[in-house]
């Protein structure tokens, strides 16, 4: 059975719109709600979402076609031809590459400066996330975190409400 993909309502006073794009091909496998084909109006250039997961069988209205409210665009077919086509797409795509590890932290040193170094030691001290709760400070606990990592000494700062 196929889908339909129409030209969706494009808004008050705008009757119809052109044909700018198609961002897949006949026979290439398509998710639902992926965008399929670009329209532009006189006000708006707007994506035309697939209805359906499937396989895109057939474009009827190409690039450049001026097209009418509902009018059809193209079609795409479920079933068994949809889902041979799918895993086939999926053996040619490559493995992505494993994400890069993140940057580890700047380390506190005396290369950070004097300032960062003695935070550092009272923090050290304090015993670390002890010192968010030192001097009246009530700190959450990502905020603690976060305050540790970038050596901030909370009781520094006012907080608004009491």
């Amino acid at each position: 059975m196929a889908t339909e993909i129409r030209v969706p309502t494009l808004g008050e006073s705008v009757t119809e719109a052109t044909v700018a794009k198609w961002f897949k091909k006949p026979g290439e496998a398509v998710k639902q709600d992926e965008p399929l084909v670009e329209l532009e109006t006189d006000k708006v250039t707007l994506e035309v979402n697939a209805p359906a997961s499937g396989t895109l069988s057939e474009i009827v209205a190409e690039s450049g076609t001026t097209v009418g409210v509902a009018a059809l665009l193209g079609q795409i077919a479920e079933g068994a031809a949809a889902a041979a086509a799918a895993p086939a797409k999926a053996a040619e795509a490559p493995k992505a590459a494993p994400a890069p590890a993140p940057a580890p932290a700047k380390a506190a040193s005396a290369d950070n400066g004097p300032a960062v170094a003695r935070i550092a030691a009272e923090t050290a001290r304090a015993g670390g996330n002890d010192e968010m709760r030192a001097h009246g400070a009530l700190v959450a606990p990502a905020n603690a975190k976060a305050a540790s990592e970038q050596l901030v000494r909370p009781q520094v700062f006012r907080g608004v409400a009491q």
